[in-house]
């Protein structure tokens, strides 16, 4: 399955939403423009997101791969769990570890005993790519959330995992 994002940029008025609302009547006006700003803004944040990460010769897939393993002690781990954390198909991680790889930034490592068996290791290469991105990174989303303090910022994480919740009845 191929995921098209829209970027709804004209998004509806309440008076808009209320003829909706008429029309079907269980249609929830601050419900539903909610969810469309919370839309638009994550839209929004992803596209910044790869405009700060293409400063740095990266996008999103590549450097969550990054993050992933430097997460990890060993600063290894499977293709396999490296794709269910990511929330992405096998095949697709396969294909972020091969560009990763052709940069240098990460290394397969066979087992001896089963060469079927592969380990994807970070590289020093890969962590001084991490290290050159994640300060401009976090100063960049310290700017972005300046008009919240560290209270709001709380709550909106507490609203956020409320909305999470309910995401199966869209289902």
């Amino acid at each position: 399955m191929h995921l098209i994002m829209l970027q709804l940029r004209d998004l509806p008025t309440t008076e808009m939403l209320d003829k909706f609302a008429e029309r079907y009547p269980d249609a929830d006006v601050t419900a539903i423009a909610s969810v469309l700003q919370l839309l638009r803004v994550a839209t929004d944040l992803s596209i910044a997101l790869d405009t700060c990460l293409s400063k740095h010769g990266l996008l999103q897939g590549r450097w969550w791969v990054l993050i992933l393993l430097m997460r990890e002690e060993t600063k290894t781990s499977t293709p396999s769990i490296l794709a269910d954390k990511a929330g992405v198909t096998r095949a697709t991680m396969t294909g972020l570890i091969d560009g990763l790889e052709q940069s240098g930034l990460v290394a397969r490592i066979f087992t001896k005993d089963d060469r079927r068996i592969v380990r994807i290791n970070l590289t020093a290469v890969g962590q001084a790519k991490l290290d050159d991105v994640m300060p401009d990174y976090y100063r960049r989303l310290r700017q972005c959330m300046h008009a919240l303090n560290e209270a709001q910022r709380i709550q909106l994480q507490q609203m956020l995992g409320l909305i999470n919740l309910g995401i199966p009845a869209l289902v």
